[in-house]
């Protein structure tokens, strides 16, 4: 009889910051008798490399780990991918072709061409491809989900302080993206008009991004990202009639608030309403490590043959938005005078 979960053998391309994390949820999955075996890593940094365990098998490179497996000296199941984003295509590609199921870290791909491309060889080779927008993992969101209908307006803040991690993209690629995301899969109505502005400051990317994005439906999004912040933020609010809801990402909050002729101050002393007519709602959320999640989620489809939560082409509409921000950030810093600044 075939085991009910069975052993998964998986690696991770690259071992930087993402896939130091990437890594440690592997371990900690295989130390808990999950089904996993984290069996290989593939990093060309021989300081990375050092600071690996012993038992894995060290590769310098994704083709070197790939060339192992051919050889018959390597089994892989899957690979979660967390090179640079420019080597995002070139490396998610060769593992589909050596028949692995693949979690891409975000964004998909540099460009449209690229994220269209693994898209077709993942469906046609029918390999799991899943993309590393794991805000979409994050149990404040999951919680949030049953509640959104008809929302009209968001406004996202993800604020973070500098550091040199992912400076091979711009904040809108690096952090913006998971906001870009969830308010997609929530709205689920083309974008008609956007205005983008972004400024580097201390990268030569842009580093702080403003965005403004309506959509068909009638509903407005405010976007804000910086990488160079005093203070680290990671909100989402959004109105609906009758209801406004705020997300907190970091801390796994999810906070609802109804308009409820019936509620008042009078009945309910305590309540923190500051007006009568409102009424305050805290859903309880089991938390939980949205990467850990995430991966659980990847094992998952790789094991049962379903499609991923984020799926391929979540990962392209992401990027898609992503790009045409960049562009109108591009066009408005010409316009502005900035694009020497």
């Amino acid at each position: 009889m075939a085991a009910a979960n069975p052993e998964l053998s998986v690696a991770v391309f690259g071992a930087g910051a993402f896939g130091r994390n990437h890594l440690r949820v592997y371990r900690e999955l295989e130390q808990s008798g999950l089904g996993v075996r984290l069996a290989a890593v593939a990093d060309p940094d021989p300081a990375a490399a050092s600071m690996l365990p012993e038992q894995l098998q060290v590769f310098s490179s994704p083709e070197a780990c790939l060339e192992a497996c051919r050889a018959g000296r390597l089994h892989l199941d899957a690979v979660s991918v967390c090179v640079p984003t420019s080597a995002h295509y070139s490396v998610a590609s060769q593992a589909l072709a050596q028949g692995l199921d693949v979690l891409v870290e975000k964004p998909i791909a540099i460009n449209l061409e690229e994220a269209d491309a693994l898209a077709s060889q993942a469906a046609a080779t029918r390999q799991i491809l899943q993309v590393g927008l794991l805000e979409r993992f994050n149990p404040a969101v999951v919680a949030a989900e049953p509640l959104v209908n008809g929302p009209m307006f968001f406004e996202a803040h993800r604020l973070s302080v500098f550091h040199h991690r992912a400076l091979d993209v711009d904040v809108v690629l690096d952090l913006m993206i998971h906001d870009l995301d969830i308010v997609l899969s929530f709205v689920r109505s083309p974008v008609c008009q956007l205005h983008a502005v972004g400024l580097r400051i201390l990268s030569p990317k842009v580093d702080i991004a403003n965005v403004r994005l309506e959509f068909a439906s009638g509903c407005v999004a405010n976007f804000t990202a910086s990488r160079v912040s005093t203070e680290k933020v990671r909100k989402l609010r959004f109105f609906q009639p009758h209801q406004y809801v705020s997300i907190d990402y970091a801390r796994q909050d999810l906070l609802v608030i109804n308009l409820d002729k019936n509620a008042s101050i009078e009945a309910q002393p305590d309540s923190p309403a500051p007006n009568p007519g409102l009424s305050f709602s805290k859903p309880e959320i089991e938390t939980g490590e949205p990467l850990r999640l995430e991966i659980l989620a990847f094992l998952h489809s790789v094991r049962t043959r379903t499609p991923p939560r984020v799926d391929a082409q979540a990962g392209r509409d992401a990027l898609a938005l992503a790009l045409e921000i960049n562009a109108e950030i591009v066009a408005h810093a010409r316009r502005a005078g900035l694009d020497q600044f």
